[in-house]
């Protein structure tokens, strides 16, 4: 499977991506949600500017933490993570009891992809191909490749 990966634009996560300084992602819920117990060693997350449209980073996963029922103090000390370079507002946008966090390298910047928008999409997409969600090659999305197995 292969993940597309919104990045919060007003945070510059792309940039931090690219820059080296942020090497792991974080989603977070109350339960466990999209991605959490989905996403695997050495598959591939395509990262995508919020608003943009354009997919235009990838990199490969090295580590997966799916964390759950966690305390108050568990959540701060997990969101501490240095590697997910998160500022104060994303520290609170994430202060969940489910979060799953995704360690990744070898990120390369790739020509961009035209992203094909469907209305029923979340911030983080698991397809089988990139080519699912590229205009002029998409397939309606559904979350069939999102459910547990």
């Amino acid at each position: 499977m292969v993940h597309v990966v919104y990045c919060d634009d007003k945070e510059k996560v792309l940039e931090k991506i690219l820059d080296g300084s942020k090497t792991m992602v974080v989603r977070g819920a109350a339960g466990r949600k999209i991605p959490h117990s989905r996403v695997f060693e050495n598959e591939t997350l395509y990262f995508m500017k919020k608003g943009t449209a354009k997919i235009s980073a990838k990199a490969t996963v090295e580590s997966v933490q799916n964390l759950v029922k966690l305390s108050e103090d568990e959540i701060t000390s997990a969101l501490e993570e240095p590697r997910l370079a998160l500022s104060s507002k994303q520290k609170a946008r994430w202060h969940k009891k489910c979060l799953c966090l995704v360690g990744f390298n070898d990120v390369t910047l790739i020509e961009p992809l035209d992203f094909d928008h469907q209305g029923n999409m979340d911030d983080w997409l698991i397809i089988e191909k990139i080519e699912d969600v590229v205009v002029g090659t998409s397939i309606p999305y559904n979350y069939e490749k999102s459910r547990f197995s």
